[in-house]
């Protein structure tokens, strides 16, 4: 049989990755292709780079070749519009004609919702950002495969400044809290499945301070930060957290849950993706 294909989305200009791995991140792809050969040991992962317009794309017939196609976050957005924005928009709608499942974060839900035909908004309620607090499953997402072993109140890895307005058709909300009311979402349409999410499974807590610090003069006007040393200072507890998960004097300064700290209960979203959709859906077309 031939090895898993899975393919990433990086949604992100070319310049936007390079202040991320400036400000000590990894680009956004990178880290989420490099969880998917974690969970999916043995897979090939490509990487395509729609933020570019340089960039060549995959056409209908290679989307569908791929077993899964999962969308990173970005610094984009989309009531903006552009060849940047339109060239993902475009691209996620080719992949939801070919049955191919379809996972998104951050981003990846909000685009994923603009080409099914919903439509995006800067959040009104302001930025969620660091964690997603009290994120709630609805009844929907409580009897969800996405959400098996997660429990019904959690905390996520979190940076958004935007939110569904409307969603699209074919959309079941997953999830909720008081900062956005679609935080998951199932969206099906012309017989494809996507699966996402407002906050960031993939997320270590080290990418978290690597965007806190890459857009820190933002948070600061934002009343997030009262200076750059405060700012600094919370980007390197989430560092010192990253590398030492068990230190409890910062998860209890910062109220970091263990659904966060554990890497396995964090990313259960995007394991349960492959189980349940991509693993099943390959078998189904005769490939694994």
């Amino acid at each position: 049989m031939p090895s898993p294909r899975l393919l990433v989305i990086e949604g992100n200009s070319p310049q936007t990755m390079a202040d991320h791995v400036a400000a000590g991140g990894v680009p956004a792809s990178k880290g989420y292709s490099d969880l998917l050969r974690e969970l999916l040991p043995g897979a090939i992962v490509d990487i395509c780079y729609p933020g570019d317009p340089a960039a060549a794309l995959p056409d209908g017939a290679a989307l569908e070749g791929y077993d899964g196609i999962a969308i990173t976050g970005s610094a984009l957005h989309v009531y903006k519009g552009g060849e940047e924005v339109m060239r993902q928009v475009d691209l996620v709608r080719a992949a939801l004609l070919t049955g191919t499942p379809v996972f998104g974060s951050c981003w990846g839900l909000q685009v994923i919702t603009a080409a099914a035909g919903g439509s995006v908004r800067k959040n009104p309620k302001g930025r969620e950002i660091g964690f997603g607090r009290g994120i709630r499953l609805t009844e929907a997402g409580r009897k969800h495969p996405m959400y098996v072993g997660k429990v019904e109140v959690f905390n996520a890895p979190t940076v958004h400044l935007d939110e569904v307005e409307s969603v699209a058709p074919g959309t079941t909300i997953l999830a909720t809290n008081a900062v956005s009311s679609v935080q998951a979402a199932e969206i099906r349409t012309n017989g494809s499945v996507a699966w996402a999410v407002q906050y960031h499974p993939e997320y270590p807590l080290r990418e978290v301070a690597a965007i806190v610090r890459r857009i820190g003069t933002r948070l600061i006007e934002e009343g997030f930060f009262a200076d750059e040393s405060d700012m600094r200072g919370f980007a390197g507890d989430l560092d010192q957290l990253d590398r030492e998960p068990d230190c409890k004097r910062l998860s209890w300064r910062h109220g970091i849950s263990q659904n966060v700290l554990d890497k396995k209960l964090r990313t259960s979203e995007v394991a349960n993706w492959i189980e349940f959709q991509v693993l099943p859906v390959r078998v189904k077309r005769g490939r694994g």
